[in-house]
């Protein structure tokens, strides 16, 4: 939001708010939050500081509807609840120089005593957060942890008066930032006339926004997905081909083997090499092949009828799966021009129904190429004993930690949930970018054995990169065993608490290969 949107909604809020106390506020997402300050209309104060979209307007929506749709309040809304009761708000104010807005709120603690309390609603984008500030204006409490959080201006210091305990001061080399395209459309869709209020029109820009941002995600994702299967077709195609060509001249195993045999009483050989007459030519000429040294003229004839069988089978198997695979490559190729053309008329449910079906090969996950059968070796599917070890687990990505952990990186909500509450067992170790959303990861551990540091480092590298904050240079990641995560009554899908964790800081990074 730019100064004019926020102007704009902070000149209507001011009446309807002032005077009044906060009530039940809802966690809509981890970085947002609506509090009810029991207006007449059914309509929430929205404060929302995630980085990409910072925002406060009101919101009309009904109290059950919410209580649907909302997680377990986190720490922040919980401490505010706390620290919020007994108050009533008496001014708002939106800073001059910056896109900040500060809620003062006055009442009486437990003894009776006065209190006073501002919460600080800071949208100031990748330094977007609130806070919640002590009568003399010390930071009590935050909602996002500002260790990562660096100046614009690029020099990597961290910024002052944005930790607990310090004076809080705002991000001052951020300032009031230039509108971008986003802020003119919001601003406009404002002054538009077409709504009863500023946060009537920013509920409905910021709505149809979100819906279009998710479609553009879920449209991407289609596509990258695609586009690595028909990549990973291509690849097996050109390996394929390139099999067929070592087997191409399986009937000269054949020729060599006849030779061979009727020559035995004719045939001169020193060493490795021997002559032939080769019969079945025009004019008998003769020939020179390169033998085993160690086997007679006879068992070199039969190693080359039975490599001439081997070749025959291989090519047989080739040509099948060549066929099986531009078949595939077909398909996948003419489901990328029908995802293109729902993209371009933006029609979500045909999306996600073309979604739902998995395009798999017949074959398994591929083919090894086939060695030479000159050393007697037959062609192999990759789907042998060495897969069948870890089985694939739809909707999750997997790596191998440096020192053997098995780690796996959920996709979507729903495959978050799978992963955590149907896959991993209790003893797991279960990660996840703090205050972000993100994918659920977790280190298979079957052993029971304590995981070591190293891998517990890598897979947070994972959590972080996986998660809205994989930009930032440092990201805060919770880790617990998966037996101290429960799922709320009616949550979202990839919603959880954690009964207790720890954190670890990593840089964000795919550095294990993923299997």
């Amino acid at each position: 939001m730019d100064d004019d949107s926020i102007n704009a909604i902070v000149a209507e809020i001011k009446p309807l708010l002032i005077g009044r106390a906060p009530g039940k506020s809802f966690q809509l997402a981890p970085l947002s939050m609506a509090i009810d300050f029991g207006l007449r209309e059914p309509a929430l104060l929205l404060l929302s500081v995630e980085p990409s979209l910072p925002r406060i307007h009101l919101i009309k929506r009904r109290v059950r509807d919410l209580e649907k749709q909302s997680a377990p309040l986190g720490q922040f809304p919980l401490f505010l609840r706390k620290e919020l009761s007994g108050t009533t708000l008496r001014t708002v104010q939106k800073d001059t120089k910056d896109r900040i807005v500060r809620f003062r709120f006055v009442g009486t603690d437990e003894l009776g005593r006065e209190k006073e309390r501002t919460l600080v609603a800071q949208l100031t984008g990748r330094s977007a957060n609130l806070f919640l500030l002590d009568e003399k204006g010390v930071i009590s409490h935050r909602a996002r942890s500002t260790r990562n959080v660096r100046t614009a201006c690029g020099s990597g210091r961290l910024i002052s008066g944005q930790e607990i305990g310090e004076l809080y001061r705002p991000p001052s080399t951020l300032g009031s930032a230039r509108p971008s395209n986003k802020d003119r459309v919001l601003i406009e869709t404002i002054q538009s006339g077409n709504f009863s209020s500023a946060s009537e029109a920013a509920d409905a820009y910021f709505a149809s926004f979100l819906s279009e941002q998710a479609f553009d995600a879920k449209a991407s994702a289609a596509r990258s997905s695609l586009r690595k299967k028909i990549s990973r077709q291509q690849k097996l195609l050109h390996e394929l081909q390139k099999d067929l060509a070592t087997h191409a001249d399986a009937e000269q195993h054949k020729h060599i083997g006849d030779l061979l045999l009727a020559n035995l009483g004719t045939a001169r050989r020193e060493g490795n090499r021997v002559k032939l007459i080769d019969y079945f030519a025009e004019d008998a000429p003769t020939i020179e092949i390169e033998v085993d040294e160690q086997l007679t003229l006879p068992e070199e004839a039969s190693r080359r009828f039975e490599n001439y069988s081997r070749s025959k089978r291989a090519l047989r198997q080739i040509n099948s799966r060549l066929a099986a695979t531009h078949a595939e490559l077909n398909n996948l190729k003419s489901q990328e021009r029908t995802l293109e053309e729902l993209i371009e008329r933006r029609d979500e449910a045909a999306l996600d129904s073309l979604l739902v079906p998995p395009v798999s090969s017949p074959f398994g996950r591929g083919w090894v190429r086939v060695r030479s059968l000159a050393g007697g070796s037959q062609p192999e599917s990759i789907s042998g004993a060495s897969a069948g070890k870890s089985k694939r687990i739809p909707g999750t990505r997997r790596y191998i930690s440096s020192e053997g952990f098995e780690v796996l990186v959920g996709r979507a909500a729903r495959d978050n949930d799978h992963l955590t509450f149907k896959v991993a067992k209790p003893n797991d170790l279960w990660l996840h970018a703090a205050d972000y959303g993100g994918s659920h990861v977790v280190i298979r551990n079957p052993t029971r054995k304590d995981i070591p540091h190293r891998t517990i480092i890598e897979a947070a590298q994972l959590a972080a990169h996986f998660s809205q904050a994989r930009k930032d240079p440092k990201v805060d990641v919770h880790y617990t065993q998966r037996k101290f995560i429960s799922k709320p009554k009616g949550a979202k899908p990839g919603l959880v608490r954690m009964n207790r964790f720890k954190n670890i800081t990593v840089e964000p990074g795919e550095k294990l290969e993923r299997l």
